[in-house]
C-alpha cells in the first residue's frame, strides 16, 4: 500500500501559515534535541570565553591598535564577527548528521511543508546564536570592553551580526544537504578559522602583504568587524584609503547577506525536496 501524503493548503496565506507552524515545530525540536547533548552546546557557550582570555590577555600584550585604543575593545567586534561565522559550519554539521541518519528522509516521508525543515534549523541556530551572543557581551564587558555610541547603535550592530548569520546558517543547510556526511562535514570545520583570521578580526591588516591585504580587506569578515566597531565606538574603524568594503562596511554587511539569502534559501529548499534522487 502507498502512503499518499496529504496536498498542501490551497491559497498562499494558508501555504504560508502551513510553513511557518511546521518550521516553529522544528525549531523547537532542534532546542530539545540539545538535551541530549548538552557539551555541544556548553562548547558553544563556554569557547568565546576562551577566545577571549587567548587573544586579549595572551596576545593582545604584542599587537598595537592603530590609532592607539584598548585592545580588547579592539578584539570583540572581532570576535562577534568570528562567532557569526562560525554558525555556517555548525549548521552544516547538524544537516549533515541528520541526513546521514535517515532524520531528514523521516521528514519527507512526514505531511510537512518543505520549506520548513531548512526554515527550523536556521531559527534553531539564531536562538542559539543569540544565547552565546548575550555570553560573550557579558564577558567582553567583564574585561573592560564598552559601547559608545548608544543604544540604538549597538542594537544595529547585534542587527547585523544576526542577519548575517541568519544568512551563513542557510549556506549551512545547503551545504550540509550536499555533503549528507557528518563524518566529511565533522573535517571540514576547521576551514572557518582560516576566513576569520585572514581579516581584520584580531589583528590590523596594515601590516600584511600587499596582496594578502587585499584579499583580508575584501573579505566580509573585515566588512562586518569594521561596521561594529563603528556603530560600537571601539578602536580600529577604517580611515583614509581603504577598500571600498570598508569605507561603506555597513551597507557592504548588508549586501552580503542579501546575496547569501538570495542565493542559498531557494537552493536550500530546491535540494532539500530533490533530496535522494
Amino acid at each position: 500500500m502507498v502512503l499518499e501524503l496529504p496536498a498542501p493548503p490551497a491559497g498562499r496565506a494558508s501555504r504560508i501559515r502551513w510553513t511557518l507552524t511546521d518550521g516553529v515545530t522544528l525549531v523547537w525540536r532542534n532546542l530539545i534535541q540539545l538535551k541530549s547533548q548538552p557539551g555541544e552546546l556548553v562548547g558553544a557557550l563556554i569557547f568565546p570565553a576562551i577566545m577571549i582570555v587567548l587573544f586579549g590577555y595572551v596576545f593582545g600584550s604584542a599587537i598595537k591598535v592603530p590609532g592607539g585604543g584598548n585592545y580588547r575593545e579592539f578584539l570583540m567586534p572581532g570576535l562577534f564577527a568570528m562567532t557569526t561565522f562560525t554558525s555556517l559550519m555548525t549548521t552544516l554539521l547538524a544537516v549533515a548528521t541528520d541526513a546521514s541518519k535517515g532524520v531528514m528522509d523521516r521528514f519527507r516521508s512526514m505531511p510537512m511543508a518543505r520549506s520548513a525543515v531548512p526554515f527550523g534549523q536556521v531559527g534553531g541556530d539564531i536562538i542559539i546564536g543569540m544565547a552565546g551572543m548575550v555570553i560573550l557581551v557579558g564577558c567582553g564587558f567583564a574585561v573592560g570592553w564598552r559601547i559608545h555610541h548608544g543604544v540604538m547603535s549597538a542594537l544595529a550592530a547585534f542587527g547585523l551580526l544576526l542577519l548575517l548569520r541568519y544568512a551563513l546558517s542557510w549556506a549551512g543547510v545547503f551545504l550540509g544537504l550536499l555533503v549528507k556526511n557528518e563524518e566529511t562535514a565533522d573535517q571540514m570545520l576547521p576551514l572557518i578559522f582560516p576566513v576569520s583570521m585572514l581579516s581584520n578580526s584580531f589583528v590590523p591588516t596594515a601590516g600584511m602583504p600587499a596582496w594578502l591585504r587585499t584579499v583580508s580587506d575584501w573579505n566580509p569578515v573585515s566588512a562586518l568587524v569594521a561596521a561594529c566597531r563603528g556603530l560600537f565606538g571601539n578602536p580600529g574603524v577604517p580611515s583614509g584609503h581603504v577598500a571600498l568594503p570598508l569605507q561603506h562596511p555597513v551597507a557592504a554587511t548588508l549586501l552580503w547577506s542579501a546575496a547569501l539569502l538570495a542565493i542559498f534559501v531557494p537552493l536550500s529548499v530546491r535540494r532539500y525536496r530533490t533530496l535522494n534522487r
